[in-house]
């Protein structure tokens, strides 16, 4: 009997771990190897990954730095000799310090700024109260004692008074706000002041700060026309914008903090003024911009003679724009050309240049479906394509106009690569000759030409490749390697680089492009939980095209003991074509999740490693609402979910962004009195309306003093899910905003491991933890 009664004691102990374990194969979550990889622990392990080059004195030389194990080189570029070498002698240059101050300095520890001589021939440095100098040439040094300059000092001290004031090409007039106008002086400081407008008011204001504290004497938003006396002043009305309060809790006295918001569909819009000030006659011409009603105007450019303004109006409905021109002695204003783009204008990679005081005009459409170049005459005629077929002409880099050669990011255009690696082009602007790709490497290009334009940077790199750093000329020809990551402390912790990966759309034709991480310790023999990383764009795919340490949570949260993965889906990313990036149009809630469950589906069919019984998903923003909203439409489909700072209600989420993409209905009728009234309607699904449908487990997390993406988004998520009686978890951070800061950050990265070991591992340790770090001393 005593037999019994101990082997049923000990099957009550022994079932509960079964039952906990029983649902994997793999071994209990690695917080310890997960806790190496955080973004505070992991940001020493590899020293540069790209060149930041310091041009000398508006010449084609430059100095730059270059950080590894060994500490930091400095390097210099000489365009005459087309050679680079190292800037001075590390060794050296401490002996020279070393004399000149008690400190012991190391060369590992090097950090110094060189200043230049106006030669370029010779630098300095500020050791205590010495100057140290070196000369290039003959590799010297001298040192004097260091002098106060009263002139500089005197300057320093009012630099910040002196960066209110605009001043004009000629330096004889300055402008800047005071009382929320425009005022005017001469360049002597008892010049008279003089107040060019006379009707600004808070939130309608001619100063950079619109806010009733902005009447104090600031920068003003006025700005000069060329190299003229006239200053032209483009203001906002928002004077009945409505306030978006956040509570302040982190400190003292709770508080209440205003933040102006306007929300799709609203009444009320901003409204856009435009004035041209003559600063010798004092004269204001007042600009009649209308043409729709609450449209967007952005000033473009000035000619060089200052005789025009070309400006940009857009539609509310973001599907149309014009280009105009505004003659700045008349203030009359004219259309050069006018353009519909259905359903919405790319923003991101909208583009339009002005050459040769306005003669030349370059525009970027998405007309064919794809984004391309056309060049426009000065009265707004089509002349010719300047790019064109199945790739996607990205953002200008550098414009020759002398030359008529224009430098552009280009994608898609190597089929052999991930269309989203831009690579550099130069582009005929006579049309006579074919784009020449500059960067063939495979990797994604992140380019810096030098002051002439003869030669440029070229930083490239992919999540699996070692980043470089080359220096070419303007044709695309190698002069010098100028650094290569050093990552060997990284692979000595056992880091890897993630594995990319393309898989179908839900309409299995258009590919997807990804990254998986693993943990580092994998072992292909285990089944491990699979859980994506998402965030639906569509301006933007938070997707690492880039090498990476941490994968932002992704490397971390993988050596948990998870298959992490992060991919994009249709309508994320305006770098792809028009079909692709339009996709969520009109269904800003839903788009995405149909791809990201099949695009999972396909990885577990491919992997026997991955275990599509134990699906995850997590996102911040976007990817917080996407979340929610797939574990909410797919429950029987993802087990668990982490969203954190969701826009789960887009209704209440910034207008652009909602009313761009997902679209604006304009709607008019007669008034009364017989008037045409317009308004504006958008209404966009929410994930309020899902959470009846949850099985699964969701943490909800939000900041309580979030700006961007209010924490009404949560509570309203939260309120839904409690009235349809569903168990949850969420967490509020005292006094952060959308951007988690510092222990925050890393106390949501730990819960977001937590609760995935928890839930798709059967790991509740965590559950016991005193403290968020207790796993260090098991």
């Amino acid at each position: 009997m005593r037999i019994l009664v101990f082997f049923f004691y000990i099957t009550l102990l022994v079932l509960p771990v079964m039952g906990q374990n029983q649902s994997h194969s793999g071994p209990n979550a690695n917080f310890k190897a997960a806790e190496r990889f955080l973004p505070s622990r992991a940001k020493d392990l590899v020293g540069s990954t790209k060149v930041i080059p310091n041009f000398i004195n508006k010449t084609d030389n430059f100095w730059y730095t270059w950080t590894t194990s060994e500490g930091t080189e400095y390097y210099y570029f000489n365009a005459r000799k087309r050679q680079v070498n190292r800037l001075f002698d590390r060794s050296e240059m401490v002996a020279e310090m070393s004399k000149l101050d008690s400190r012991n300095y190391k060369e590992k520890q090097l950090d110094i700024k060189p200043k230049f001589a106006e030669d370029g021939n010779s630098f300095t440095i500020r050791v205590d109260s010495m100057v140290l100098r070196y000369h290039l040439r003959s590799g010297k040094y001298s040192a004097e004692r260091f002098r106060i300059n009263k002139a500089d000092s005197a300057a320093r001290k009012n630099m910040g008074q002196q960066m209110i004031y605009k001043t004009s090409a000629d330096k004889k007039y300055k402008i800047y706000a005071e009382k929320h106008n425009v005022w005017l002086e001469g360049e002597k400081e008892d010049s008279l002041k003089i107040q060019l407008t006379k009707n600004g008011e808070a939130y309608f204001s001619y100063s950079m700060d619109e806010s009733k504290s902005g009447g104090r004497k600031t920068m003003t938003v006025a700005d000069w026309i060329g190299n003229t006396h006239k200053v032209y002043a483009l203001r906002l009305d928002n004077r009945k914008r409505a306030n978006l309060p956040t509570l302040i809790t982190d400190n003292g006295r709770p508080r209440v903090m205003d933040h102006p918001y306007y929300f799709p569909g609203d009444k009320e819009a901003a409204q856009y003024d435009l004035i041209i000030l003559n600063a010798d006659t004092h004269e204001v011409l007042n600009v009649d911009l209308l043409r729709w009603q609450d449209q967007k105007v952005s000033i473009l450019e000035a000619s060089r003679d200052g005789k025009k303004l070309f400006i940009e109006r857009k539609k509310r409905t973001c599907d149309e724009i014009e280009i105009c021109e505004v003659n700045t002695e008349s203030g009359t204003l004219r259309v050069l050309f006018h353009e519909i783009c259905k359903p919405y204008f790319n923003e991101q990679q909208h583009a339009i240049a002005f050459l040769n005081n306005g003669e030349d005009i370059i525009w970027w459409s998405e007309r064919t479906g794809k984004g391309h170049y056309y060049l426009y005459d000065a009265n707004g005629q089509e002349k010719r394509a300047l790019t064109s077929g199945d790739w996607i002409a990205g953002n200008i880099v550098k414009i020759d106009t002398a030359g008529r050669q224009m430098y552009i990011l280009g994608y898609a255009k190597d089929k052999r690569m991930n269309p989203y690696y831009a690579q550099l082009y130069r582009i005929d602007l006579e049309g006579k000759q074919a784009p020449l790709c500059l960067t063939p490497e495979d990797a994604n290009h992140e380019v810096v030409f030098s002051t002439s334009g003869q030669y440029f940077i070229d930083n490239y790199s992919r999540v699996d490749l070692c980043p470089q750093s080359v220096l070419k000329d303007n044709k695309g020809r190698k002069i010098s390697t100028l650094g290569t990551a050093d990552l060997s402390r990284l692979f000595a912790t056992g880091w890897k680089f993630p594995e990319r990966f393309t898989v179908k759309a839900a309409d299995g034709v258009t590919d997807l492009y990804g990254v998986m991480w693993k943990p580092f310790d994998f072992d292909s023999t285990l089944t491990y939980p699979i859980i994506s990383y998402v965030y639906p764009g569509p301006q933007t795919e938070a997707m690492d095209i880039n090498f990476t340490v941490t994968g932002n949570h992704n490397a971390a949260l993988s050596q948990v003991g998870f298959i992490v993965v992060n991919f994009g889906h249709r309508g994320g990313s305006p770098l792809r074509d028009k079909a692709y990036h339009t996709f969520g149009y009109g269904n800003l809630r839903d788009y995405a999740l149909a791809d990201d469950k099949y695009g999972l589906e396909q990885l577990g069919e491919r992997y026997a490693f991955i275990d599509l019984e134990r699906v995850g998903i997590f996102g911040h923003s976007g990817g917080g609402f996407m979340s929610t909203a797939a574990i909410c439409t797919y429950p029987e489909f993802y087990k668990v979910a982490v969203s954190s700072s969701g826009n789960h209600n887009n209704n209440i989420y910034n207008r652009w962004w909602a009313e761009s993409h997902h679209g604006v209905k304009e709607v008019t009728k007669k008034g009364k009195d017989g008037k045409t009234i317009t308004t504006f309607e958008c209404k966009v699904p929410t994930n309020m309306e899902l959470a009846k449908n949850l099985k699964g487990h969701l943490m909800l997390v939000t900041g309580d003093a979030d700006e961007n993406v209010h924490p009404a988004h949560t509570l309203q998520m939260a309120d839904a899910l409690v009235k349809a009686g569903k168990q949850f978890d969420m967490y509020v951070l005292p006094g952060q905003r959308h951007r988690y800061q510092g222990v925050y950050d890393e106390f949501f990265r730990r819960k977001l491991w937590f609760y995935f070991a928890q839930h798709l591992l059967g790991d509740n340790r965590a559950e016991n933890y005193y403290d968020m770090n207790q796993y260090l001393f098991e």
